[in-house]
C-alpha cells in the first residue's frame, strides 16, 4: 500500500530502496523502536528479490566462514566484520525467525524448503508492518523516485502526487548497482551522488555472459550459433592462468553458450578476471577442460587408438563418450589439421582456448561491480563528504559471485547501516 506524504515533511529516518539491504536496515531500526519510511520508485517491494528467486531462491551458502569470505575478491577484508555480525548460520535463523525452514543443497547453496521466494518476502514484510514490541511498524511510500536533494538539503522525490521534498535528520541509501534496471537497480544514483562530491566507482558488470571471438575472430559460425546456442556445457571445467596477472584459477561446473559467445554459472564464477582482463588487454582467454576426470595420457592414448573405418567423431564418442556440443566446440574452434594430429586434438580437449572479446551490457548482468568506495565511508557505512547519509547494498563498490553470497552481504550491510544509523541519531550531537 503506498501512503501519502504531505508535500513538504520532516521525517526522523528515510530509507531509499526497498530490496534486501533497505528492508534489513528497516528492521533494525524499526525494532529498535525508531519511526522508519521506507521509499521505493517500482509499484512494489523487493522486485529483484522476487526475480532471483524465480528459479530457486539461494539465500546464502554453507561453506565455512573463511572460504565464504574469501568470494568477496579485493574486498573480503572490508566485508569480513559485516559478515562476523550476520553471517550464512544467522540468515539461516533469522528466516527460521520468520517460519522459514531452509536445507542445504548438494552444491553447499542454501535455500529455503520451498524454494521460493515470494513466501519469505510475505513473511518479512508482515513483520515489518506489525512488529513486536518495541518495534514501530515501517511505513511504506512506494513509485516514489528519488531524484537527489534540493538547495536546502531536502530529499526529492517524484511521486504520483506530484514532486515531494522530504527533510530527514538521516537517511540510507539502499539503491542497487546497475543491473536490471527494469526492476528498479538503474544505477541513476551515481551522478547525483558524484555531484556532492561522492567519489564512485564507474559500474561494470559481474555474473555476466560475454562475446566470443571465435576461430577467425568475428564470434561464433552461423552452423554453431544456429545448433547450440542455448545448449550447456556439462561436467566441464576451466582454467585460468596468470596472463592477466592474477594467480592460476580452476573450476569445474557448468556453463552455456549463447547466440554471442558463453554465459552460465561456470563463467560467472570467473566473470570479473575475465571482465578486468578484457579491459586491460582487449581480450581475455580461458582453457576449457572438456573432460576434467580423464587424465591427459588416457585422452591422447584414446585419440590415438586405431579407429580403422569409423569417422573421427564416432571414434571420440565411443572411447571418450565426446559428442554434441564439446564436439561441435572442437570443429568450431580448432583448425581442419589440427583435428587429424592426436596430439594436438588431445591437447585441446584438455585445454581448448576459449577467447572473450566483451562483456555482455550492464543491464543483461546478474549484478554490478563498482560503486560508492567503502574508504568514503565510516564503519557505520555514513558518508564521510555527507554526515546523516549512509549507503549500504549493492550500490557499494564490492562483488562476489553467486551462490547465496550477493544475498548474504546485502543482508550484513543493510543490518550494519541500521546499526550506524541508530548511533548516529543518539549521538548527543545529533539528537
Amino acid at each position: 500500500m503506498t501512503i501519502a506524504i504531505p508535500a513538504d515533511s520532516s521525517l526522523d529516518i528515510a530509507l531509499i530502496g526497498a530490496g534486501p539491504a533497505g528492508l534489513a536496515a528497516a528492521e533494525v531500526l524499526s525494532g529498535a523502536g525508531r519511526s522508519v519510511h521506507l521509499f521505493d520508485a517500482m509499484p512494489s517491494v523487493g522486485r529483484k528479490f522476487l526475480l532471483a528467486g524465480k528459479g530457486g531462491l539461494n539465500l546464502t551458502h554453507a561453506e565455512p566462514f573463511d572460504a565464504f569470505v574469501t568470494r568477496y575478491g579485493e574486498r573480503s577484508a572490508t566485508i569480513e566484520p559485516l559478515l562476523r555480525d550476520f553471517d550464512a548460520d544467522a540468515l539461516r535463523s533469522w528466516a527460521a525467525g520468520l517460519g522459514v525452514g531452509t536445507f542445504v543443497g548438494t552444491s553447499q547453496r542454501v535455500f529455503p524448503t520451498d524454494m521460493k521466494a515470494a513466501p519469505l518476502l510475505r513473511a518479512w514484510l508482515q513483520r515489518l508492518r506489525h512488529p513486536a514490541a518495541p518495534g514501530v511498524p515501517v511505513t511504506f511510500h512506494m513509485r516514489h523516485r528519488w531524484t537527489g536533494w534540493d538547495a536546502d538539503g531536502a530529499l526529492c522525490f517524484d511521486t504520483p502526487a506530484g514532486p515531494r521534498q522530504v527533510h530527514v535528520r538521516a537517511v540510507l541509501l539502499a539503491l542497487g548497482g546497475g543491473s536490471w534496471a527494469r526492476l528498479g537497480s538503474d544505477g541513476a544514483w551515481v551522478p547525483l551522488l558524484a555531484a556532492r562530491g561522492v567519489p564512485v566507482v564507474a559500474l561494470a558488470p559481474s555474473n555476466c555472459g560475454f562475446d566470443a571471438a571465435g576461430r577467425d575472430g568475428q564470434g561464433w559460425t552461423s552452423h554453431f550459433r544456429g545448433r547450440f546456442a542455448g545448449q550447456p556445457f556439462k561436467s566441464v571445467a576451466i582454467n585460468l592462468g596468470d596472463e592477466d596477472g592474477g594467480a592460476p584459477w580452476h573450476r569445474r561446473g557448468e556453463f552455456v553458450a549463447t547466440a554471442t559467445g558463453v554465459e552460465g554459472s561456470l563463467v560467472y564464477s570467473a566473470s570479473s578476471r575475465l571482465r578486468d582482463a578484457i579491459a586491460a588487454h582487449g581480450r581475455a582467454t580461458f582453457r576449457l577442460d572438456l573432460l576434467p576426470d580423464h587424465p591427459a595420457e588416457r585422452v591422447l592414448a584414446e585419440v590415438r587408438h586405431p579407429r580403422g573405418s569409423r569417422s573421427l567423431t564416432s571414434h571420440l564418442k565411443s572411447r571418450l563418450r565426446l559428442d554434441g556440443i564439446k564436439m561441435a566446440i572442437l570443429h568450431e574452434l580448432l583448425p581442419k589439421e589440427a583435428m587429424e594430429q592426436p596430439e594436438r586434438l588431445a591437447a585441446a580437449i584438455k585445454a581448448l582456448s576459449v577467447t572473450l572479446i566483451a562483456p555482455r551490457p550492464l543491464d543483461e548482468a546478474i549484478s554490478s561491480a563498482g560503486g560508492v568506495p567503502f574508504e568514503a565511508l565510516d564503519d557505520g557505512l555514513m558518508l564521510r563528504e555527507l554526515p546523516g547519509v549512509f549507503c549500504a547494498g549493492e550500490m557499494l563498490d564490492w562483488e562476489a559471485p553467486t551462490g547465496g553470497y550477493l544475498l548474504t552481504a546485502c543482508f550484513a550491510s543493510g543490518r550494519r547501516a541500521g546499526q550506524g544509523m541508530l548511533a548516529w541519531l543518539g549521538s548527543p550531537e545529533n539528537i
